[in-house]
């Protein structure tokens, strides 16, 4: 998995190269076609090839819950890349909240998705900078704040809400609020797995 902990103090993190960490090895080993049955396996084996990768270790994991997997592929799936929130936003967030849990897994593969909506690396060193970087619009510094409050504070605060509110509906609200959890959890649960990442550095 990640060649950071997930156990990371994101209050040290800053934007600049980390140092190589040789990672865990895997508290539970991707399935094949035997662990993950028939739906599972088409899926992984279609979703690495669209990927590029020999072998999508989240779903080739994750996929060995069987029934529970396709329904977090359903519900994860509503938020993106079927959400209501604009696709450069949600990749914004995903970016943020991974940066934040530390969790190069879910960095690798988002930073491929958010360079086909324009977040190049100097975007993405911004995002990893943070809300009070230079260059934001301010929707989105608003936004990015509201995803630090919820990582490290479990809320958001009056001002930022407005902030958001003013150009989000109640909807997306809700949405943007799921996703962020979505991803905290999802940064947890590769963390204690253990999963490896997919791309070398």
């Amino acid at each position: 998995m990640p060649a950071r902990s997930a156990h990371t103090d994101p209050s040290t993190e800053d934007a600049a190269p980390r140092p190589h960490v040789v990672p865990e090895p895997p508290r539970i080993q991707p399935g094949g076609f035997r662990e993950l049955g028939v739906l599972n396996w088409a899926f992984c084996r279609t979703a690495s090839l669209v990927m590029g990768v020999p072998d999508a270790h989240i779903f080739s994991t994750l996929g060995r819950a069987r029934g529970l997997f396709r329904g977090w592929l359903h519900f994860s799936a509503m938020m993106m890349p079927f959400g209501r929130i604009r696709r450069r936003e949600t990749e914004l967030v995903i970016l943020r909240v991974a940066h934040l849990r530390g969790c190069d897994y879910e960095i690798d593969h988002h930073r491929r998705l958010g360079a086909r909506v324009g977040i190049d690396d100097v975007v993405l060193q911004r995002v990893f900078a943070g809300p009070e970087a230079d260059g934001w619009h301010p929707n989105e510094r608003a936004l990015l704040l509201a995803v630090d409050q919820l990582v490290l504070r479990r809320d958001v605060d009056d001002d930022t809400w407005t902030t958001v509110a003013s150009y989000f509906d109640r909807r997306q609200l809700i949405e943007l609020v799921m996703l962020v959890g979505q991803y905290d959890s999802l940064a947890t649960t590769l963390g204690v797995l253990r999963v490896q990442r997919d791309y070398a550095d």
